[in-house]
């Protein structure tokens, strides 16, 4: 079985031709070793030294050299939107309060679907609608992408008595 040992981004292959396609939605992507089969049916081990996040539009090349490009998929999420810029902000407050994964547009937020924060939401004056796309959530500020190097992980308090360490 072909083994892919190195992700590259669009802009370190985009002129090279990929050879298959492989689907992934957001969990998925965030991977270091595992057997998958690309979508046209190439089965071949992802083995990187340590978890990465593929992005949409990233490639993993094999060690043939053939290249499968990442794609994201997609998942049932929730478009939330706000009738200013400050109450965007305050609904983000809230989202990153529970550590939610979130994308972050000009006007609106992006999460996954969930009923009980839909909810706690439309009641802090939010717009819900549900949509279909690619979920690529901001990555936390001790993310690590497998790119770059980081800070170090570090635990605290966020005054909700509960306690988490930002390594992934």
């Amino acid at each position: 079985m072909p083994v892919a040992h190195i992700v590259l981004s669009p802009f370190d292959w985009s002129r090279a031709r990929a050879a298959d396609v492989i689907t992934l939605d957001h969990d998925a992507r965030h991977r270091r070793r595992i057997s998958l089969v690309a979508d046209g049916g190439t089965a071949f081990l992802l083995d990187l030294p340590r978890a990465a996040v593929l992005r949409d539009g990233d490639a993993l090349r094999l060690e043939d050299g053939r290249l499968i490009r990442v794609a994201a998929a997609a998942e049932p999420l929730m478009h939330v939107a706000a009738g200013s810029s400050v109450g965007l902000a305050r609904l983000a407050w809230h989202v990153g309060n529970r550590h939610l994964p979130a994308m972050i547009g000009d006007d609106h937020l992006l999460l996954r679907e969930d009923h009980v924060i839909a909810a706690m939401l439309e009641g802090l004056g939010a717009t819900v609608t549900y949509v279909s796309a690619a979920f690529t959530p901001e990555q936390g500020a001790y993310s690590d992408t497998g790119a770059h190097d980081h800070a170090p992980a570090h635990e605290h308090g966020h005054g909700h008595g509960r306690h988490h360490d930002h390594a992934h």
